[in-house]
């Protein structure tokens, strides 16, 4: 009899203990919930915010507003204020309506002077064209153009034939790259918006004497054609085409001073001799 209120008292002992453990983690976890779940700011986009707007200027025209969350819901770099120590800062890329403001995504850099997006495997290179060879004003960013080396033609080999050919000092022009995206013009990027020069910009940058000027022309390269394209830069004369649609361009295309009119270059050959 003894021997079973002992062991009774012990269950009663070891439920209430165990009821004090159940009872201290329960406040535990309901304290981490709590403060897990305690409200806190963070900025989000009610609208489109544009590359190159600053956070002053997306409160003062409403794109952006104040709100509370959860502490747990707050993702890491969150903006949560805005004042006098980050007001200039600038939007690196369009924030779409719905999203947070992260730190990450706002910096000192000038829309127009902003790092160029690159294509995810390229290679950025930039081209000096005039503006025939980029086709006037209608290459842009984003276009995609077809890529033309002009160079001297040398044959291999000793008969007379080649050599005669060798000293007409014959040049040639061949397609260097059929298809590349244009990914910006001069310091004007891709995701930046074009801005229309003036009258007075135009006639400046043609120079006094109205003389054709160089431009550069940005594109995104895979790393096969990036040593062709430099190659093609500091050996050869190059010119641009801005594709149409369903172009189909084959790199063997090309011509020369003997064939570009189409005919035989044996009989060239000869009236030149002649």
């Amino acid at each position: 009899m003894k021997r079973r209120v002992i062991a009774i008292v012990a269950a009663v002992a070891l439920a209430i203990a165990g009821a004090g453990l159940i009872l201290v983690y329960v406040k535990g976890a309901d304290s981490r919930a709590l403060a897990g779940a305690q409200p806190v700011y963070v900025y989000v986009a009610d609208k489109l915010v544009p590359a190159g707007t600053t956070l002053k200027d997306a409160q003062r025209t409403e794109l952006i507003s104040r709100t509370k969350v959860a502490e747990g819901a707050r993702p890491a770099g969150a903006i949560d204020w805005v004042g006098p120590d980050n007001n200039a800062l600038l939007a690196l890329s369009d924030v779409q309506p719905g999203e947070f403001l992260m730190e990450a995504r706002f910096g000192t850099t000038p829309i127009g002077e902003k790092a160029i997006e690159v294509p995810a495997g390229k290679i950025a290179m930039s081209v000096e064209l005039s503006d025939p060879a980029r086709v006037g004003e209608f290459v842009t960013p984003g276009s995609h153009i077809a890529i033309y080396a002009t160079h001297k033609i040398k044959l291999v080999g000793e008969d007379k034939t080649v050599k005669q050919l060798n000293e007409l000092d014959i040049t040639g022009t061949s397609t260097l790259l059929p298809d590349v995206q244009v990914i910006a013009m001069g310091t004007q990027p891709l995701a930046a918006p074009v801005k229309a020069q003036t009258d007075e910009e135009k006639s400046s940058a043609n120079g006094a004497n109205n003389t054709a000027v160089s431009f550069l022309v940005t594109v995104a390269v895979t790393p096969k054609d990036a040593p062709r394209l430099a190659h093609g830069i500091t050996e050869y004369t190059l010119y641009a085409g801005l594709r149409g649609p369903d172009v189909k361009i084959s790199e063997d295309d090309g011509a020369n001073d003997l064939d570009v009119f189409g005919k035989d270059p044996a009989s060239l050959l000869k009236t030149v001799q002649q």
